[in-house]
């Protein structure tokens, strides 16, 4: 049985570039995190509609950062990203439909 010599194998050096990288992407991450905590406790309770509204947005662009630099989506070929993009507003859009007509026919009937 042939053993490979301990010797041949050498450790690479960290790319400096990669961890910058991924310090970059924490901060902006915790940025957008530290936001939608300022939004929970320092606009009123009477500003409702208008938090949920900026949660909702904050949220989009978290989880889209997140499709962009983890999954890599930002770095695909245009075309595979659109592929995946347009559904997923089609059914964001179906989401959001699908609750508008729920609440209207909640309120036809019950209220």
């Amino acid at each position: 049985m042939i053993e490979p010599e301990i010797s041949t194998i050498k450790p690479e050096p960290a790319d400096k570039k990669k961890i910058f990288k991924i310090w970059w992407v924490a901060g902006i991450l915790a940025l957008v995190t530290a936001a939608e905590f300022y939004v929970a406790l320092q606009f009123p309770e009477s500003w409702k509609g208008f938090k949920i509204f900026l949660f909702i947005g904050m949220t989009f662009i978290k989880a889209g950062y997140i499709v962009m630099e983890f999954m890599h989506l930002g770095h695909e070929q245009k075309s595979l990203m659109w592929t995946i993009l347009i559904p997923t507003a089609f059914v964001v859009w179906l989401l959001g439909a699908l609750f508008i007509q729920a609440d209207a026919i909640y309120h036809a009937i019950y209220g």
